[in-house]
């Protein structure tokens, strides 16, 4: 699996999204439209997206503004109760559950990076380690440690667990977790710009 894919998504707790079967104005859309269980609309407009700002990175810009129409999305993140319940129906194992496929991750980093060592490549995922003082911002492996074990049932670490914790956000899903959930929900994710 990508790696690219799996930093993005252990940042990251998914809310799904419908959008509404007819188009229109925000109040047409409620007044035919019956509200999707556990999901809000979202009304449409016009916002300014990105930044032209000297500390902006690169794929945040440029700055432009923006249309996105109504939309439906989940009141709540995902649960792990959810997310549990997708992989027994499923038999799904997620990103931070296999092996880290070294041919594939060097297709993403640059020529001649050497091979980590064989227990960087076993299943794991980032884990949040606080920083002990300030840290430059920019460098997200001030506050991210990979960390063999941490997938969604041990999202601190194989020595945590989500024991009693089924209503909170499900966490160390890559995108591609997050895909497969929200297309077996029969949702999808959100736009960057929704």
């Amino acid at each position: 699996m990508a790696f690219k894919g799996l930093c993005l998504a252990a940042l990251m707790a998914g809310m799904l999204v419908v959008s509404p079967s007819q188009g229109g104005d925000q109040k047409t859309v409620q007044s035919e439209t019956p509200d999707p269980d556990g999901m809000v609309m979202i009304e449409g407009g016009e916002f300014t997206m990105g930044s032209d700002d000297e500390m902006a990175l690169r794929n945040e810009g440029p700055e432009r503004l923006v249309r996105v129409s109504s939309f439906w999305i989940d009141e709540t993140p995902v649960t792990n109760a959810q997310f549990r319940q997708f992989v027994e129906a499923t038999g799904y194992v997620t990103t931070a559950e296999k092996p880290v496929d070294w041919e594939e991750l060097k297709k993403q980093l640059p020529p001649g990076t050497p091979k980590p060592p064989d227990d960087m490549l076993r299943p794991g995922s980032l884990a949040f380690t606080p920083p002990s003082g300030p840290v430059d911002l920019r460098n997200m492996a001030n506050w991210w440690t990979w960390t063999t074990g941490t997938d969604w049932k041990h999202p601190q670490g194989p020595a945590s667990d989500i024991e009693g914790l089924d209503d909170h956000p499900v966490v160390q899903v890559s995108w591609f977790d997050a895909v497969a959930y929200a297309n077996w929900a029969g949702k999808r994710l959100p736009t960057e710009a929704e």
